[in-house]
């Protein structure tokens, strides 16, 4: 089963896909919108992807604060897996995507990646940890 990751912030997004065993987390691309309102065209991207990889399941991270509440993204993300599941028709589940930028930010530094191009992979590689994070959690149950 191929599975999605999606790190969706105002902005951006971080779209990452699974090998088809369900094993492995790859970043595939980022997506950007002019307007954090402006949701259309990340959506039909979105679609786009989902039906490129044949994706199963969508991973959607989950900004939960670090004493476990739920601010006003959390509650942006619950509306944005909303959105996912009546447009894809596919199941979307909530992932813990605490820590994932900074971890991400950590594997772009010990690969060299200049700070100044960060911020065009950070939200991809997020996403990949937000799936592999998942992935991994599957297979110790």
């Amino acid at each position: 089963m191929r599975l999605m990751g999606l790190d969706f912030g105002s902005v951006t997004v971080g779209v990452a896909v699974s090998d088809s065993l369900g094993i492995t987390a790859q970043e595939v691309e980022t997506i950007t919108r002019k307007h954090p309102d402006k949701l259309r065209q990340t959506y039909a991207r979105i679609e786009a992807l989902v039906s490129e990889y044949n994706v199963e399941k969508i991973i959607l991270g989950f900004p939960v604060n670090m004493n476990n509440t739920e601010g006003f993204r959390a509650i942006e993300t619950k509306k944005v897996q909303e959105d996912l599941i009546r447009r894809t028709n596919l199941p979307v589940v909530m992932w813990d995507e605490r820590l994932t930028t900074v971890e991400a930010d950590r594997i772009l530094e010990e690969c060299n990646v200049a700070k100044k191009n960060r911020k065009k992979y950070i939200d991809q590689v997020a996403a990949a940890i937000i799936l592999q994070n998942y992935m991994d959690a599957m297979c110790s149950d």
